[in-house]
């Protein structure tokens, strides 16, 4: 389920940068975008299913950022902000994922939060920023990568109610 997640992530990742980058603007580039919000929610869903055991509650409320995220694309830097923060809270508190990687994941939701909304004023209404894409995408990578390639200790997930 790891790795799903991971290659969904991926998917994700590679459709959002081509739709916002080279085929911008074209219909290839707004279908790209659709695959890529598609791809997310089923990383949405499976990421609560994998950090649900770490706790429930947050877990949920994490996926329903995501969720508000995807439907409000045009806002989303606050959701998917607020969503990487609380899933970089619960891979830190897991036993299963690298801390780190849950510490790159809390800096991509606090750089999309406040150091773009401080530093660069147009950042909530312009998806294009290179410096907001360079803060998120460290830590979504990181962790895209993590479970495609490593995916999670499975003894210690089943240990912990997974």
């Amino acid at each position: 389920m790891a790795r799903t997640t991971g290659a969904f992530w991926v998917l994700c990742i590679v459709t959002g940068i081509y739709g916002y980058f080279p085929a911008h603007g074209t219909q290839l580039g707004k279908e790209s975008i659709v695959v890529g919000g598609a791809a997310y929610l089923v990383v949405t869903v499976l990421l609560y299913v994998l950090l649900r055991p770490v706790n429930q509650p947050v877990a949920l409320i994490a996926a329903a950022f995501s969720l508000v995220g995807i439907a409000v694309s045009s806002d989303s830097p606050f959701y998917f902000g607020v969503q990487c923060i609380l899933v970089g809270y619960l891979i830190m508190r897991s036993t299963f994922l690298p801390t780190i990687i849950g510490v790159l994941m809390m800096l991509a939701g606090l750089g999309q939060l406040f150091i773009l909304s401080s530093l660069l004023p147009d950042a909530w209404t312009n998806p294009f920023n290179p410096v907001g894409f360079a803060v998120d995408g460290l830590g979504e990578i990181a962790l895209a990568l993590w479970l495609l390639a490593m995916g999670v200790n499975g003894e210690k997930w089943v240990a912990s109610g997974g």
